[in-house]
């Protein structure tokens, strides 16, 4: 059987080769990069996974809770991962099945485990990010269940990266580790975060930067989700089409058509508004948005 060194090698040649692409397996790195010597500029960060009985997390339990915390700077670069948190937790009832199939994690597996919520705070002491891949399905489940991460900044690693621009097809964590060259076991969460953070600290392909120096730009960015409170019915279409969305109202906010627009673009929203839907002058209703209120149910 060959060596290790043997097959790094044979590997090295493979990829030097046109006609091939190695896949390695995922290692995780001791650091990013040095840290710099003022230790001052130095952030920290939690990259975030949870794995969960279903999608609503009113009804459904958390079985998993994973984070990994990272060193990092303003400018978005990633340095080291000092420590981990990683638990079961019992949800009370069966898992279900097509869940099992989907984490690997089985009734056995949680029986009698418990996240507990001062480990939980006691992690997040010093913590001024959050990053999760789909942040909206996360920061949702952990606010409804636990305590100290509504007043944290969040960050997506799915929707605030240009993957599509740097010409990844698909935002999927397995295809994006794929594509840059490593594989991992996937959908426990504790695997997820590491993978995730790897595939933030790669180069961007055609783009400057890093995927995570992207994030933290775009995670700063500011924005106003604007209700088009009172729209004629026969202007849907037009809204649709314009990329807004529908609100039933049964969650305490406006029964309406909604849009998210940077802070920049929305006077000029509401001048499409009123030229194109309402055709008056219109008073609409604006919801702040920033990373410390983005994708938490509370807008």
């Amino acid at each position: 059987m060959s060596q290790p060194t043997d097959l790094e090698s044979m590997a090295q040649q493979l990829d030097a080769h046109d006609d091939y692409r190695v896949i390695r397996r995922y290692a995780r790195p001791a650091q990013y990069a040095p840290l710099p010597e003022d230790h001052s500029t130095l952030r920290t960060g939690i990259y975030l996974d949870t794995e969960t009985t279903g999608f609503d997390e009113d009804t459904c339990k958390i079985i998993e809770l994973a984070m990994v915390k990272f060193r990092f700077n303003s400018a978005g670069e990633l340095f080291d991962m000092p420590a981990d948190y990683d638990e079961f937790n019992d949800p009370g009832v069966a898992i279900p099945e097509e869940i099992v199939t989907l984490t690997g994690i089985t009734d056995d597996m949680v029986k009698g485990k418990k996240i507990v919520q001062q480990e939980v705070s006691d992690f997040l002491q010093g913590v001024a990010l959050i990053v999760a891949h789909n942040a909206a399905f996360d920061r949702r489940f952990v606010e409804a269940h636990l305590q100290g991460f509504e007043d944290l900044a969040w960050g997506c690693s799915a929707s605030q990266v240009p993957w599509r621009e740097a010409g990844f097809e698909s935002r999927k964590l397995e295809y994006l580790a794929y594509r840059q060259g490593f594989f991992y076991g996937g959908h426990r969460a504790i695997n997820d975060c590491l993978a995730g953070l790897h595939a933030l600290a790669q180069p961007l392909p055609d783009l400057d930067g890093t995927g995570f120096s992207h994030l933290v730009s775009n995670a700063r960015a500011k924005e106003n989700r604007i209700y088009a409170s009172g729209s004629p019915f026969e202007t849907k279409d037009k809204l649709r089409a314009r990329g807004y969305r529908w609100n039933p109202g049964d969650n305490g906010k406006p029964k309406a058509w909604y849009i998210d627009v940077s802070a920049e673009a929305t006077k000029e929203e509401m001048t499409w508004l009123r030229d194109e839907v309402f055709g008056r002058p219109i008073d609409l209703p604006l919801t702040p948005i920033s990373p410390f209120n983005r994708f938490s149910s509370r807008i």
